[in-house]
């Protein structure tokens, strides 16, 4: 539905005057998110999300304001809803270690479906970017860092900490492999120990994972006794892959007899990460500040939407929590375009079609005011923010878009005044583009009109 047909509600064409007079336009000029960094201020934490993860403009516009963030306010790490293992690669390629000889290559870590997510041409100009920005400081200035805060990296993590532990104790690292080894089987396709857990295996691995995190964190001080900051890097990584292992182990038991408790531990996983993250670079000197980057449906407060009502929390809910006013969340939406997504889990990436937006939808009000691109910030602010208090459909597309069941499979209720600190509108978007591109993201969805394209 377009803009010149949307029938608005007694009082709404009242909000849309309020929208346009509000919103910042997002014209491409440096100082867009002026208004947002100045939201920002002294926070710590800023969480920028994405409706979809497939998206060019959400990664695009995350990437310039992560850029200002790090230049201007002395941001010091990025946080991505991305595994450790995977984006600890990729840290030690930004701040100049390891043997990638580039960007392309320090992405290959991201090799778990879906690939698109991370191995695409934004993040690519991105890491390239980080790179460089580190190179250019001064020598005694501390390094910006590219994290992971997700816990799908079962195996590779197990490999992890018994690589660290053969450097550091071999009979420490024999004994982790003994107590990894009911996991090992799972250690390619983790999902299969859930249903192992369903099934009735004989004796979950828990036990055993929660040992193997208590004796490496009970050694630490004999781990951290030989090379200082370097030490400290190494064994604070190997820590995190034993926390990973702990909480990956819980999150595959219980995914298939408990939906909200999987969901809640995995968020507070990423949440627990972020903390121990701060607090290990604030033993680097200085106060650390962190962008995240995940999802709408992990950084916009819970509490706000559907999640909530469900029993589910999230990033979003758990950092206001604990940080109060020290965090800033960023939601992003648009009206239609196309989107990188798989149609199963598993399946090859796909170039899809995002179908306008619904009518009682939020994203039907922001489509209305005719302004392409921009932000509204604060969002809790004036005529629009309060307007948007009101509760409405609001998408999400993770990595698998079903058009065909659009309304049940992705919309939900939402207040986005209460979900978010900022938003930002971009009408009209284009799928991502991944670094591997298949026949089947080439070939594109048909469109609407097919076989006739009129």
């Amino acid at each position: 539905m377009s803009a010149q047909t949307l029938t608005l509600p007694l009082g709404e064409h009242e909000v849309l005057a309020a929208l346009r007079t509000e919103a910042h336009p997002l014209t491409g000029d440096r100082r867009d998110y002026d208004a947002l960094l100045a939201l920002v201020g002294d926070a710590r934490i800023v969480l920028l999300g994405e409706a979809s993860h497939g998206t060019h403009e959400f990664y695009r516009e995350r990437a310039r304001i992560t850029r200002r963030l790090l230049t201007e306010l002395g941001f010091t790490a990025v946080a991505i809803e991305g595994d450790w293992p995977d984006a600890h690669r990729v840290n030690r390629y930004v701040r100049g270690q390891g043997r990638d000889r580039d960007g392309e290559e320090a992405l290959r870590a991201f090799a778990r479906f879906p690939t698109w997510m991370w191995r695409n041409a934004d993040v690519l100009d991105f890491v390239g970017w980080l790179r460089t920005f580190n190179e250019r400081r001064h020598h005694t200035a501390r390094k910006a860092g590219f994290y992971g805060l997700d816990l799908y990296s079962l195996g590779a993590s197990m490999a992890a900490v018994i690589a660290y532990l053969d450097e550091q104790d071999p009979q420490a690292a024999a004994r982790a492999r003994a107590r990894y080894e009911c996991l090992q089987p799972y250690a390619g396709e983790a999902a299969g120990y859930g249903q192992a857990v369903l099934l009735g295996v004989d004796e979950p691995c828990r036990r055993h994972v929660i040992e193997q995190l208590v004796e490496l964190r009970r050694r630490a001080g004999e781990y951290l006794a030989r090379d200082g900051m370097a030490a400290e890097d190494e064994y604070f990584f190997a820590e995190q892959n034993a926390a990973i292992v702990a909480n990956a182990e819980e999150y595959y038991r219980t995914m298939f007899g408990d939906r909200a408790g999987s969901w809640n531990q995995r968020d507070r996983h990423m949440a627990d990460t972020l903390d121990h993250l701060l607090a290990h670079l604030d033993r680097h000197g200085g106060r650390a500040r962190v962008v995240v980057w995940a999802h709408n449906s992990h950084v916009g407060d819970a509490r706000a939407t559907e999640m909530g009502a469900r029993g589910e929390l999230n990033i979003g809910q758990l950092v206001r929590e604990r940080h109060g006013r020290d965090a800033v969340s960023v939601g992003f939406t648009t009206y239609s375009g196309t989107v990188t997504a798989a149609s199963d889990w598993g399946a090859e990436a796909e170039r899809k079609r995002v179908r306008r937006a619904l009518p009682d939808s939020c994203e039907a009000l922001l489509h209305a005011t005719h302004v392409p691109a921009f932000l509204l910030c604060p969002l809790a602010a004036g005529e629009s923010g309060r307007a948007l208090h009101e509760p409405r459909l609001e998408r999400a597309i993770g990595v698998i878009y079903r058009p065909e069941t659009e309304r049940q499979s992705h919309w939900f209720g939402a207040s986005v005044a209460r979900q978010y600190d900022a938003l930002v509108h971009i009408d009209s978007t284009r799928a991502v583009e991944p670094l591997e591109r298949t026949p089947t993201w080439e070939l594109g969805e048909p469109p609407e009109t097919y076989p006739s394209a009129l």
